[in-house]
């Protein structure tokens, strides 16, 4: 039926369920067929068949106009059995009781092949999400298309869950109060098939399931001046607002219009924790020490175009995110260094926060790229007594111990204040020392010395008086002193 629409039929179905109304007609009729595919729900087949009936009662009421073949028995419809115009199509009967539209217009959709090579688009392709395994795509990412000049758009989508989905989300487990590990998640992204996008939101967003709106991810705070705060993309929950039934659900996603394109796609997804993501590198991820060992040895070879020529490299056991001794040694294959962080708390931040990048080198290290270094493991268990080790030239290792402070004693005497030796019981040093050596004279800093210049004035006083006249009489204040009289 819908091979047979008309391109004002085609953009009132596309307009219907909020999809692209532009474009040529065959671009339509595949828009069209990926709706029945993936929307099969019973208000999308009750607008099809809306339409069509529509059409062909036009038809049937012009005068001369011979009513189509496929009417003269009430209870028979007919499709199209290929693409191809210019030949002489074959019809085929189908009771309306009976039709099956999802099998039909799914058996349709296998030979897509067969389509002329212009209507095949490049499609829009999201990350894959290590926290997220994709079990079903309920609805490939669509482009959400204003519908007029408003900056505040409204795009609305409908589907319907299978009784195995349902099974899945009901029968999985809580991650927390509330929180199934199976999900349906809205993703959102640029419109761009370059490249695969990562999740970004369009501003003013806001998204309703049904009846309620769903929560959405807020803005970090910044804490510095004139940085505006960022928000992190993520995928949007949405199944504790949906009917997990064969009813139909209904979401509407409410977005600013500022002239980028963006794409929705609706998964079914299981979402994973950071032990579980552990537990799988563990698995598959960890690198043979042997490997490692020729790693070190091609990072340490001798390169003859280098002046410097290095002997061995160092290597801490301390982990750069938490300042603790490594437990699951790990790197970045595309990184260049042998240092390591911890694979534990490395998969716990980005659990939390999403960045993957590599806290030693700052360079991406997304977990499809990450190994555990079994090399290092092996000496993390040999080396207990050390926090940081050197790789040598043949691939050999030694621990490099912290210097234990030297117990020496003290060349020269310790004068404590207050103890016998102070108050005037010290030796007088001899002119000429021990072994005919002057020795450096010794001051006792807890004599007053208020008495003995009281004595040097007594003799200056009686000198004076000897001699003439007294003199002014000068401060003994010490040089660079100012006296406050």
């Amino acid at each position: 039926m819908v091979m047979s629409f008309r391109v004002s039929d085609l953009q009132m179905l596309l307009g219907f369920v909020g999809r692209s109304k532009s474009g040529l007609k065959h671009e339509l009729v595949t828009r069209a067929l990926q709706l029945v595919q993936f929307d099969c729900s019973p208000e999308v087949f009750k607008k099809i068949k809306e339409l069509y009936e529509t059409r062909y009662a036009k038809k049937s009421s012009e005068p001369g106009q011979p009513q189509p073949q496929q009417h003269r028995s009430p209870e028979a419809l007919s499709i199209h059995s290929s693409y191809d115009r210019g030949s002489t199509v074959a019809r085929t009967s189908i009771s309306t009781t009976n039709i099956d539209y999802p099998a039909l217009y799914g058996k349709y959709l296998n030979g897509l092949g067969r389509l002329p090579p212009k209507v095949v688009k490049p499609e829009v392709r999201l990350v894959k999400l290590p926290f997220y395994t994709t079990l079903d795509e309920l609805l490939k990412p669509t482009e959400l298309v204003p519908q007029n000049n408003e900056k505040l758009q409204e795009s609305p989508c409908i589907f319907a869950l299978t009784p195995r989905q349902v099974e899945l989300i009901r029968n999985s487990r809580e991650l927390q109060p509330g929180v199934k590990s199976v999900q349906v998640v809205l993703r959102i992204c640029y419109t761009d098939t370059s490249s695969p996008q990562e999740d970004q939101y369009p501003p003013n967003i806001a998204v309703k399931v049904n009846h309620s709106y769903c929560s959405v991810p807020g803005y970090y705070p910044s804490n510095k001046p004139g940085v505006e705060p960022k928000r992190p993309c993520r995928p949007i929950n949405l199944t504790h607002l949906m009917y997990l039934s064969a009813a139909t659900n209904r979401i509407t996603v409410t977005w600013g219009n500022y002239g980028k394109s963006y794409s929705v796609g609706l998964y079914l997804v299981r979402q994973m924790t950071s032990a579980e993501l552990l537990q799988r590198l563990k698995t598959i991820g960890i690198k043979h020490p042997e490997l490692c060992k020729a790693l070190v040895k091609e990072k340490l070879r001798l390169d003859p175009d280098s002046e410097i020529a290095t002997t061995g490299v160092r290597v801490s056991l301390i982990c750069p995110l938490v300042k603790m001794r490594l437990s699951v040694p790990c790197r970045a294959e595309t990184c260049a260094h042998l240092q390591c962080f911890d694979a534990v708390f490395y998969l716990q931040m980005n659990e939390k926060k999403p960045t993957w990048m590599c806290p030693v080198c700052d360079k991406p290290a997304p977990y499809d790229q990450l190994i555990i270094d079994g090399l290092l493991s092996k000496i993390l268990t040999e080396c207990e007594d050390a926090d940081e080790i050197e790789y040598l030239v043949d691939g050999s290792w030694c621990p490099i111990r912290a210097e234990k402070e030297r117990s020496c004693s003290p060349q020269c005497p310790i004068l404590v204040l207050g103890s016998s030796d102070v108050n005037g019981l010290l030796p007088t040093p001899n002119s000429n020392g021990e072994n005919g050596k002057a020795t450096a004279d010794v001051v006792d800093l807890t004599l007053d010395s208020s008495s003995s210049e009281e004595e040097e004035e007594e003799d200056e006083e009686d000198d004076d008086d000897d001699d003439g006249p007294q003199p002014k009489r000068r401060c003994s204040y010490e040089k660079g002193l100012v006296s406050a009289c």
